[in-house]
This record gives structure tokens, sequence and C-alpha cells, in this order.
């Protein structure tokens, strides 16, 4: 099975992603006037007024937030280490490279969720990358695929690698039994994915600025007090990336070619950029400016905070500590994170981490939940009569984690999550010309000192694809004097 899992992923990744990745990616931050540096600043404006939602959908900030919770889980913590010892520093540069290129992506997946969502049964705001390709392409056979690929990822697999994490982190610092902790855990996110999307909003708008400043003020303590070596520390990430540090030993390709691979897959899981997940997150929002392309601003903030802030900071902890150069074979994932921070502050440290993964990979539960949830509603039409067995599987996908081996899990996870982001990356690329014509009118109404709002009647081509009602002048109007008006 590990064998099988391990040839899929090879043709997936060493060859196809990457160059898929990379290139959507570039072609996106050209094709949208290099957005995330040109309005680098413009993401964090748009969060002072990101807390406003109406009664279909949840606000701005619940929506990052929710994706910040998926993005922020093991991949900041386990999947950095995994990177670092599968393939050395220079797996960091890489991890950074796909994010700055994948924040365009991001932008690109959020604004396409925002244009063509819909509404459920229960009137509540649904979308995502299974609805841009069942309305925006014409192909609702390709939304299906995409859906179970997903519900696979998210609700079943990628929650067990989640577990997987709690498990080990709680044995390693405190002696508990897997069995006995994933039980616990199953309980706390089954009160709260029965609460439906609302209640997922909730605990992730209250949690995950908690958690990720409190992670960032030790990993900055930290670094502080090695600050002597930081300088060391991105020449050898810079060295290994290129290969200078193996040219020596004859083995330049061969390093070269594992760091891209490992920090590129470990990008990937950890911010999620061209995958079609945070796009549920997105399309479940109510945007102010009342404009699709204002969601996308907001989900590249939440790239650039996952990887190249809190994905950094692991990486420079273990770093500087010295842990990866005395690190057993035997010992990677989340126990090398917690000896690095140990090595650093202490034997509190690894309690600390710990605590960190378990709030760290318990939202991200949560949220995954959330995403399977939107493409189970998909999958039904619109209806939420399947949404009880789903909750059950993924809970019942959390107790198989807790006490599965992790190299296992890792592999399907990359398995199932490679499957998705190919299939979503064809979907955007095929509506790209509609991603720019968004672009430019957000910006030419931003530039001529208007609040961007989107106008369907301007684009009637567009208009024939997206659900009536959504875009329409009247309820813009509203949302626009209520903003106004707060």
């Amino acid at each position: 099975m590990t064998e099988l899992i391990d040839n899929f992923n090879n043709i997936l990744w060493s060859g196809v992603l990457i160059y898929l990745l990379l290139g959507v990616g570039i072609y996106f931050t050209l094709g949208t006037g290099l957005i995330q540096f040109r309005h680098f600043g413009h993401m964090f404006t748009i969060l002072k007024n990101s807390n406003k939602s109406d009664s279909s959908g949840i606000s701005s900030f619940q929506a990052l937030c929710t994706s910040l919770a998926a993005r922020v889980g093991t991949g900041n913590l386990t999947g950095v280490a995994i990177a670092l010892t599968a393939g050395g520093p220079g797996a960091i540069f890489w991890m950074w490279l796909v994010a700055l290129i994948g924040m365009a992506t991001s932008f690109a997946e959020s604004t396409l969720a925002q244009l063509y969502k819909t509404k459920d049964d229960q009137g509540n705001y649904r979308g995502g990358p299974a609805y841009y390709m069942e309305k925006g392409l014409k192909m609702r056979w390709m939304g299906v695929l995409f859906s179970i690929f997903l519900i696979i990822a998210f609700g079943l697999v990628f929650n067990s690698v989640q577990a997987n994490s709690i498990a080990q982190a709680t044995a390693v610092a405190f002696g508990f039994n897997p069995l006995y902790v994933g039980i616990v855990l199953t309980i706390i996110c089954g009160i709260i994915i029965f609460g439906g999307l609302r209640s997922i909003a909730r605990v992730a708008e209250l949690v995950v600025p908690i958690m990720a400043i409190a992670y960032l003020i030790l990993a900055f303590w930290v670094m502080s007090n090695n600050i002597e070596r930081l300088p060391d520390v991105f020449l050898l990430i810079i060295k290994h990336a290129f290969g200078l540090q193996e040219a020596v030993g004859g083995v330049v390709g061969y390093g070269v070619a594992q760091a891209m691979t490992q920090g590129i897959q470990r990008g990937l899981f950890s911010n999620e950029a061209g995958m079609g997940s945070a796009p549920n997150a997105a399309a479940a929002a109510s945007p102010y400016p009342p404009h699709p392309a204002s969601q996308g601003y907001v989900q590249m903030l939440g790239v650039f905070m996952d990887t190249l802030v809190i994905c950094s900071a692991t990486a420079i902890i273990i770093i500087s500590s010295g842990a990866l150069d005395s690190a057993e074979a035997t010992i990677s994932g989340i126990e090398l994170t917690q000896r690095a921070l140990s090595s650093a502050v202490g034997d509190w440290g690894a309690i600390f981490i710990a605590i960190a993964i378990f709030f760290f990979a318990f939202t991200s539960i949560i949220a995954n939940y959330a995403y399977a949830e939107s493409n189970m509603v998909f999958l039904e039409n619109n209806h939420t009569a399947g949404l009880y067995i789903l909750r059950l599987a993924t809970l019942g996908m959390v107790i198989f984690g807790s006490m599965a081996e992790m190299p296992l899990v890792w592999k399907l996870a990359d398995f199932s999550m490679g499957l998705m982001a190919l299939t979503n990356l064809i979907a955007i690329l095929m509506l790209s010309g509609i991603v720019f014509k968004l672009t430019k009118d957000y910006n030419q109404q931003r530039k001529a000192g208007k609040l961007p709002t989107f106008d369907i009647d301007a684009y009637p081509d567009i208009k024939k694809q997206v659900e009536d009602g959504i875009w329409e002048k009247d309820n813009l109007k509203q949302w626009n004097e209520r903003g106004a008006n707060s």
C-alpha cells in the first residue's frame, strides 16, 4: 500500500504539480500586475472593515480565521520539521517561494469562489472550486470530482494527520495514551462541527488570533536570544536551496531536487495556495467592499501569515537550535520541533509545543470539516441532508489518526492533496480571463477614489453564469449602507 502511494506521489510531485504550481502562480502574478507585491498594504486596509457580515454569510475576518485555522496546523510545526529532515535547510527557501507566488493563485481562486457563490436551502452562502467549475466552466462533472477529492482529503485524511500530530505531541510531553487523546479530541470537535459553519467560524475567530500571537511571541523571543546566529541561518538556507553546500560532494542535483520537492510539498500543505481549499471559506463571507476581489485580497494575507511568518519562525527555531544537526534518523516531525524549542527555553518548550499543536491542529480539524461540508452540500445540489454521515465519518478519522503510523498518514495526505490541486489549478487557468476582469474593475474603482462595488449588469456574459440575487444592485446597496453606518 505504502509503495503504491509512493509511486503516485512521485509522479504527481516530482514533475507535474511542481511545474504547474509555479507556472500558474507566475501566470497570475504577471496577469494581475504583481498584485501581491504592489498591493501588499491593501490586504491590511481591508481588514479594518472585515468584521461586518449579513444574515447569509460570515464576516471576512471570520472567513480569514477559518482558512487560517485550516492552514495554521501541523504544516507549520510538523510539516516544517519534515521538510528540514527530508530536504535540508534549502527546503525553506522553496517554501517561501511557493508562498510568494502562491499568494496570486490564492487571490484568483478566492475571487472566483466569491463570484460564483450560491445559497443553500437554509439561506447560507456556499461556494468554492466545485461551484465555479459548475457555473463558470459548465462542468459539473469536474466539480463532482473535485468535491470527492476534497471530502477524502479534508474531511477524512487531513483530519487524521492533525489528530496524529496531537497524539504524538502529547505523548512526548505528557506520556498520554494516544487512544484517550483521540477520544477527548473527538468529543470536543463533535460539539463544534455539529453546530455548523457559523459555530466553526465563531470558534476560529476567537482561537486563531490568540494561538498565532502566542506562538509568534515565543518564537521571536527565541530568535532574539540567538540573533547573532540569524545571518548564518539565512545563508545556510540559501546555500542548500541552490546546492552550494553540496557542490564539493558532487550531489548538487539530488540535493536541490530534494529541497525543491519537500519545500513545495510542505509549503502547499501549509498555505494551501492553489489547492482549492481556502476558497470554500472565502465564498461563505459577505465581503466588504462588496466586490468578489476584496475576498481575494483577504485570503492572500492568509498565505503570507501562514508560510512567511509562522512557518519561517518554526524553521529558524529548529535550525538555530542545532537540533537538526544532532537529530537521529528516526527523529522527525513534531518531536524535532519540541526538541529544538526545549533546547532554547528548557523542558517546558516541549509542553508549550504540545499545547500549541493541540490548538493549531484542533482548529484545523474543524476548519477542514467546514470545507468538506460545503462540498457535500454541492454534491447534494445545495441540500444539507447528508451532513450527519459526513460528521460521523470525520470524527471516526480523528480516532484513527491518533493511533495511525505517521509516514502512511502523511503519504495519503500528499496524494489526496495532489489530486485536489491538479483539478483546481486546471479550472482557475480556464477561468483566468474572469479573474483579470474583476481585478481590473476593482482597482479602477479604487484609483477613482470609489468604494469598489461589483456591478453585475456591466458584465452580461458573467451575469448569465452567477446565481440570481447574489450580486444584484439592491443587495449591494443595502450592504454598502450597512458598512458605511457601522
